[in-house]
């Protein structure tokens, strides 16, 4: 019987690098597989189907918010966003460990129907880098701009109810913290409860 996997719920306001980090700890081991979110928005210039969202209309989405299909599900600005649900407990009941991107309201639903979840926070070292970061984008009008930067304030005041906050100052440094936690919560000791059991057989 394949030990269950653990599932890795990821957050931090844009510009904290988080994509770039999950990226780096998914693509370094092969028992991590990436939860690729559902969305009703239209797809950018280069995305793919399939690899960074899947996109759906409005109605598919309702369809799968009918047949119970999502972990999770948000309206950001009139888009919908979502989590397989089937996906998600397919890869955890064979053995791998699922990472989830997601912003915080995503995150809490989560916990609250998985509270098992591991909660992980990525954070720039400093709001002034995280402005930085977020100027050197040129993808934001000023306005968008403003937005971006109040969500992050908000975001960051729930950084404290994640069970990690990881500092995302040196890319190899963050990428092999986020590692090392995830091969910690394999090791904590309500995981391993098994093992003990066997020296009293």
């Amino acid at each position: 019987m394949k030990d269950k996997g653990l599932l890795i719920v990821i957050s931090g306001p844009s510009g904290a690098g988080k994509g770039t980090v999950v990226s780096r700890v998914i693509s370094a081991n092969e028992k991590f597989k990436f939860s690729v979110s559902v969305t009703t928005r239209a797809p950018r210039e280069g995305e793919v189907d399939g690899v960074n969202y899947y996109f759906k209309s409005m109605s598919e989405f309702e369809h799968m918010i009918h047949n119970k299909e999502l972990l999770e599900y948000m309206d950001v600005y009139g888009n919908f966003y979502g989590t397989n649900k089937f996906f998600v407990e397919d890869m955890l009941n064979n053995g791998y460990d699922v990472v989830l991107e997601i912003d915080t309201k995503g995150a809490f639903a989560v916990k609250k129907i998985m509270p098992e979840a591991v909660m992980i926070f990525i954070t720039p070292e400093s709001f002034d880098v995280l402005s930085e970061r977020l100027v050197g984008r040129a993808t934001d009008s000023p306005e968008q701009l403003k937005r971006r930067l109040g969500e992050s304030v908000s975001e960051l005041k729930l950084a404290a109810k994640y069970d990690y906050i990881v500092v995302n100052d040196v890319l190899d440094t963050c990428v092999n913290q986020v590692s090392n936690i995830i091969c910690s919560e394999h090791h904590r000791s309500k995981r391993c409860l098994d093992i003990i059991d066997n020296f009293s057989k």
